[in-house]
């Protein structure tokens, strides 16, 4: 039975028993995933008040702004929330690579039945 969240146009996002949802980062131009982070209500309100991502550090129970300390940050050129409102999808324009390692995208390596290899950068 769907409710008013399902089809509603109301922001009412389901955070999980820890405050946070998903959120799953693209290249607004190319559409490659970047990134998969959490967001709590306050990562979720600045982010949509600033217009660069905010998310929730599990690993360090913080708030962080994407890029603050490398300059690396995500302009979100487009949110959107999903049907039962549990994940947000964050079109950006990235400024420089948007994983911690270097990487252009947090998914540079593909798995395979010989194990792990890198992805080209043209994949």
């Amino acid at each position: 039975m769907e409710d008013a969240r399902d089809r509603g146009l109301t922001l009412n996002p389901r955070y999980d028993d820890n405050g946070l949802i998903t959120a799953v980062v693209t290249d607004a131009g190319s559409g490659d995933v970047l990134m998969v982070a959490h967001m709590n209500a306050q990562a979720l309100a600045l982010t949509i008040e600033t217009g660069l991502a905010h998310f929730w550090s599990r690993s360090r129970g913080s708030l962080w702004k994407k890029g603050e300390t490398s300059g690396n940050m995500l302009a979100v050129r487009d949110l959107r929330i999903d049907c039962d409102q549990d994940a947000v999808w964050i079109k950006a324009d990235p400024a420089g690579p948007t994983c911690h390692t270097g990487a252009r995208s947090c998914f540079f390596r593909r798995i395979g039945a010989e194990g792990l290899s890198e992805v080209d950068a043209a994949d």
